[in-house]
C-alpha cells in the first residue's frame, strides 16, 4: 500500500524559521508561533519544486486542545460522531504563499501523508504546476502522531532506515522540533479542523485574505479525508470541498494502537462511500491502481451526483515517474515504472473543484474504468478501456498500466509498469508518423475540450508524443 511509496522518499531540507521549547498550552500565545533554527523545514519528497519570485515559505506552530471522536460509521457514510476525550497538542504547519497580487482566494489545506514513518505531501508534487500558476496558497499540516512523535513502520528498506523513518520529527531535528507533542491519531481529525479555522481567522498567511479553504490529501491522506468529510465535516463545516485523490475502499478509524492508525490494518475495512447529503462538494480521483488491486476502491465506486465527481484515469499508477522524479530509474523493478498522464488530470481535477466552490460550475462527468468480475477489461495489447483518456492510451506507444511487474519487489507494488509496445504492433496502429502525430493532437485536443486536462497543459501533453519510435 502507500507505505511502499513513502518509504523510498528522498528527504528535502527547505529554509525557514523559529519557536520557543516548551509544553503545549493554548494559553501560551493566541496564535501559531514562527519555527525555526535546526536544519530547516523538514518534509518527506522525491522532487525539489523551487518556489517563485514572491513566494514565501513559512512553518508555524499550531497548538491548543484537540478533540477525539466517537461514533458509528457506516458504509453508506453518514457516520454518526460526537466529541469524546480531550488533550493539548503542538503541532507544526508549512505555508506556502503566493504575493498578494497574485493569490486566487483559494487556500489548499494537504493532510501530510505519513505511511513511510515521514511526513510527505504527494499532492503538493502533484498540483504544484496549478497551485504555482493559479495563485493558490498551500498549507501542509503535521496531522498524524508518527509524522511528529515517530512509531512504527510496517515496512521498512535501507534507504528510508538511513533517512529516520519512524522517527519523527522531534528525533530527526531536536534543536527545530523538540517542543512540538502529538497525543496520537484520534486527535488528528480534530487537528486538521484547527488548521483550516486557523487559515480562515488569519494566524497562518499573514495579509492574505482566505475566500475558500479545500481540503485535499493522497493515497493514506485520501482514507482519512473520507472519514473526516463523512463524520467531521458535519460537525466542523471547516472546509468548502473535498479533492480525494487515490483513495482505497475503506476509510480511516478514528483511533490506533499505540497513537497511531494502522494503515495496513486499514485497507481491510468494510468498502465506504461518500455520503451523500453533505453541502460541499466532493471529487474524488482515481488511478488503476487504485480501484482494482490491494487499495480495493472498486466496491465503494458511487454514481455522481450534485456534490459528488469520480474521475478515474486510464494509463495512470498510484505513483508514477512523475511524482518520483529523478528516483524513478532506482526501485530496480523489473520494468520500468508508469509513466503515465496522472499529474495532467490531477491539476484538471483541481481546478475543476475549485470552479465547483468558486461559482458552482460543475465539474464534467466521467466514464469509469471498465471493470468485469473484479477485473479490468484490456485490449489485446493489454490496456484498459474506459476512464479518462489521453492519447498515452488511445495513440499508444507503450503499455501504460496501474498494475506492477509480476515477482517485482513490494517497493514496486504502486508504481505500475511502462512497458514498449513491440516493433511489429506500432506499425499495426500507426501507419506513419505524420499519422500518429494527427492522431495524438486530435486525442489530446478532446481531452482538453472535455475539461480533463487544462489547456495550459496541452503542449506538456503532446510533448509527451514519441513519433521517434516509429522508425524512418
Amino acid at each position: 500500500m502507500n507505505r511502499a511509496l513513502a518509504l523510498i522518499l528522498l528527504l528535502l531540507a527547505l529554509p525557514a524559521c523559529s519557536s520557543d521549547p516548551g509544553e503545549p498550552s493554548s494559553e501560551e500565545r493566541s496564535g501559531p508561533g514562527r519555527i525555526s533554527g535546526g536544519d530547516g523545514p523538514f518534509l518527506a519528497g522525491a522532487k525539489d519544486i523551487p518556489l517563485p519570485a514572491g513566494w514565501t515559505e513559512d512553518e508555524l506552530l499550531l497548538e491548543g486542545t484537540a478533540t477525539s471522536y466517537s461514533g458509528t460509521r457506516s458504509a453508506d457514510g453518514r457516520f454518526d460522531l460526537t466529541p469524546a476525550r480531550s488533550l493539548g497538542y503542538r503541532t507544526r504547519v508549512l505555508t506556502r504563499m503566493p504575493p498578494a497580487k497574485e493569490f486566487n482566494g483559494t487556500v489548499l489545506v494537504e493532510w501530510l501523508n505519513v505511511s513511510g514513518g515521514f511526513d510527505a505531501a504527494p499532492d503538493w508534487t502533484y498540483l504544484a504546476d496549478e497551485i504555482l500558476r493559479g495563485g493558490y496558497a498551500w498549507v501542509g499540516v503535521s496531522a498524524q502522531h508518527v509524522g511528529v512523535e515517530g512509531g512504527r513502520v510496517a515496512v521498512s528498506t535501507p534507504v528510508s532506515e538511513a533517512a529516520g523513518a519512524g522517527k519523527g520529527l522531534r528525533a530527526l531535528d531536536p534543536e527545530r522540533y523538540d517542543d512540538l507533542h502529538h497525543p496520537g491519531d484520534e486527535y488528528s481529525y480534530d487537528i486538521y479542523t484547527q488548521a483550516a479555522a486557523a487559515v480562515r481567522g488569519g494566524d497562518l498567511l499573514g495579509t492574505l485574505e482566505p475566500e475558500r479553504v479545500l481540503a485535499i490529501g493522497e493515497s493514506q491522506s485520501g482514507f482519512a479525508l473520507t472519514t473526516y468529510a463523512n463524520g467531521v465535516q458535519p460537525l466542523s463545516d471547516a472546509f468548502d470541498g473535498f479533492l480525494v485523490h487515490s483513495r482505497g475502499g475503506a476509510s480511516a478509524p478514528l483511533s490506533g494502537t499505540g497513537g497511531a492508525i494502522d494503515i495496513a490494518s486499514t485497507l481491510s475495512g468494510e468498502p465506504t462511500l461518500i455520503r451523500d447529503d453533505l453541502d460541499v462538494p466532493v471529487l474524488t480521483l482515481e488511478t488503476e491502481t487504485d480501484v482494482v488491486g490491494v487499495l480495493n476502491y472498486l466496491p465503494a465506486r458511487q454514481p455522481d451526483s450534485a456534490t459528488f465527481r469520480l474521475w478515474e484515469v486510464a494509463g495512470t499508477a498510484h505513483a508514477d515517474a512523475y511524482s518520483l522524479g529523478p528516483v524513478a530509474d532506482t526501485l530496480g523493478c523489473p520494468l520500468p515504472i508508469n509513466d503515465g498522464p496522472h499529474h495532467l488530470v490531477a491539476k484538471a481535477a483541481l481546478r475543476a473543484l475549485d470552479g465547483w466552490v468558486r461559482d458552482g460550475t460543475a465539474p464534467p462527468t466521467a466514464d469509469r474504468l471498465t471493470v468485469r468480475d473484479g477485473t479490468y477489461v484490456r485490449d489485446r495489447d493489454g490496456i484498459v478501456r474506459g476512464g479518462i483518456r489521453t492519447p498515452l492510451v488511445d495513440v499508444p506507444v507503450d503499455v501504460l498500466s496501474g498494475d506492477p511487474a509480476p515477482d517485482g519487489p513490494l517497493t514496486c507494488l504502486l508504481f505500475g509498469t511502462t512497458t514498449p509496445l513491440p516493433a511489429g504492433r506500432l506499425a499495426e496502429r500507426h501507419a506513419d508518423r505524420t499519422s500518429y502525430l494527427t492522431a495524438f493532437e486530435d486525442s489530446a485536443d478532446a481531452v482538453v475540450a472535455a475539461g480533463f486536462v487544462l489547456p495550459e497543459d496541452r503542449e506538456a501533453l503532446l510533448a509527451t508524443a514519441q513519433p521517434e519510435r516509429l522508425g524512418g
